[in-house]
């Protein structure tokens, strides 16, 4: 397998995801765990946010800001988890024992993968077709889609998260949806022991 785990989307809920996971692989349940995210961004919502009401960020932040200092954190803090751009996923398929991620460039195998894409049509990748739905909560007239899935799980080894998993398009339920994707996963790794992950201050 090229990887544990590959989150396929670069917006705020695949960034915060492989941020949570990245800052867990030093820990002794995750040691040798490769984790990848292919950031295909120019789709993200992000491109055009601007963030006046989000806990933590300063007045005026720009989303296309948070998307470039979202690489270069988690390229700086967890160099580990790999970065692959400037690639566009066409398929997911389910090959019996984990998956098989196609791009327009390459094809990768992982244990399990993590969709973190916009909730907008048309959403065109194979092999996940009859998980596509209405979403629950988006204004009817807007017509976006979700995944269907059971508190972010749609089948063994396949998450989704952030407006796909059916969430509202707010930056701090993406952030947190993608966030509990990923303590979701260190909880299988951490044989089912319920995980999460904090830095402290040292005293």
């Amino acid at each position: 397998m090229d990887f544990d785990v590959l989150i396929i989307g670069g917006g705020v809920a695949g960034m915060q995801c492989g941020l949570v996971l990245g800052s867990a692989l030093e820990k002794e349940y995750a040691k040798g765990k490769k984790v990848g995210i292919i950031i295909h961004q120019k789709a993200s919502h992000l491109q055009e946010a601007l963030f006046n009401n989000v806990l933590g960020l300063p007045i005026g932040t720009q989303g296309k800001d948070i998307l470039n200092k979202g690489m270069i954190h988690l390229e700086t803090q967890y160099p580990e988890v790999v970065q692959i751009s400037n690639e566009k996923v066409t398929a997911v398929l389910d090959v019996g024992v984990g998956y098989k991620v196609v791009s327009n460039k390459r094809t990768y195998t992982t244990k399990v993968v993590v969709l973190a894409l916009n909730y907008a049509k048309p959403f065109d990748i194979a092999g996940l077709e009859q998980y596509i739905e209405r979403h629950s909560r988006a204004n009817a007239v807007k017509d976006r889609i979700q995944l269907r899935n059971f508190n972010h799980l749609i089948k063994e080894g396949l998450y989704v998260c952030g407006t796909l998993a059916g969430w509202r398009s707010q930056f701090a339920i993406a952030a947190g949806s993608g966030a509990s994707v990923a303590t979701d996963i260190l909880t299988v790794w951490n044989q089912n022991i319920p995980t999460k992950i904090h830095d402290k201050i040292k005293k």
